[in-house]
């Protein structure tokens, strides 16, 4: 008698699925997903964290195969499963993009970048859906997006913690420079010097909104003590400085965080409101060029652009 075949587990077949991802074989990694996903939800032992992976892992399969809608669907319940997922975003934002649903993939890479601000994916794909929106929708195209989801404290803090972790295992193995020798080591960031810094940094966001901006700068400043890596915490300062008139600070925080990501909107303005007030008017509309070329439209650059060349 001819034995029986094992039936293979979830795991297995979600492997085999990644596997043919890999190597391009997308119609038989989505056929493999289909099967994990029936297999997990058979089980009686639906882990939403599990079920969440399948999902998104089919949505890829799904959005290299082209078919987008499925991949949009995917995403779909792969967020309702976990929310703020972001590779679960990212690929929505593609399919979206891809069928050119412009402001709902604005969203997506929007959101992606409030739970994580140093996505290089979410900036390129925030920046790209600007400039169409920008073309499509004319200067006032933010008013036409639907509402941007509140990225709650906790996700940030554990995107966090997860992207420390990963640092933390790069850091157990040895760097090594193109000369054989090892590069030295950043000291890695703790999970509580992370959660330390966004609860700082929130404090810090919640004093600028009642205008207490010397207390706000006193917050930031704490919280870069402990995450000197976030680009957020140097933007908000930024503008904090600006507010009380600390021009030059205000150009350090700028040239920072323009150091992390060279197309940051934020940056490039408040830079060049800096660069105004210390009558660098050169350096102010090479910034607001940057932005403009990024951002076409912008219509709080535009302004001061026009007020900059009055003055030249």
């Amino acid at each position: 008698m001819p034995q029986k075949r094992r039936s293979q587990s979830w795991t297995e077949l979600k492997q085999a699925g990644n596997e043919c991802f890999k190597t391009g074989q997308y119609g038989e990694a989505t056929a493999l997903y289909t099967q994990a996903i029936t297999e997990v939800e058979k089980s009686g032992k639906k882990n939403p964290e599990d079920l969440s992976i399948l999902y998104s892992n089919r949505a890829a399969s799904y959005l290299k195969d082209g078919n987008c809608g499925e991949c949009v669907k995917d995403c779909t319940v792969s967020l309702e499963l976990v929310p703020f997922g972001i590779k679960s975003l990212l690929r929505r934002a593609a399919a979206h993009e891809a069928m050119e649903r412009y402001r709902l993939a604005y969203i997506d890479y929007k959101t992606a970048l409030m739970v994580d601000s140093n996505i290089p994916a979410a900036h390129e794909g925030t920046n790209r859906m600007t400039k169409v929106l920008t073309e499509v929708d004319g200067p006032s195209w933010r008013e036409k997006l639907p509402p941007i989801p509140a990225v709650p404290l906790a996700i940030r803090e554990r995107t966090a913690q997860q992207q420390q972790q990963k640092q933390n295992a790069q850091a157990a193995s040895p760097n090594m420079q193109h000369n054989g020798t090892k590069e030295p080591k950043k000291p890695a960031l703790s999970e509580q010097e992370l959660k330390k810094a966004l609860a700082l940094k929130e404090e810090g966001n919640a004093l600028v909104k009642k205008g207490e901006y010397k207390k706000a700068i006193e917050k930031y400043s704490q919280s870069l003590k402990h995450n000197p890596s976030e680009i957020t915490t140097y933007t908000n300062r930024a503008l904090c400085y600006l507010s009380v008139k600390h021009y030059k600070d205000a150009v350090r925080d700028c040239d920072v965080a323009l150091g992390m990501d060279s197309s940051s909107i934020k940056a490039l303005y408040r830079r060049a409101q800096a660069k105004k007030e210390l009558k660098d008017y050169k350096a102010c509309v090479a910034d607001l060029n940057s932005l403009l070329k990024v951002e076409p439209g912008n219509s709080a650059a535009e302004k001061l652009m026009q007020e900059v060349q009055k003055k030249k």
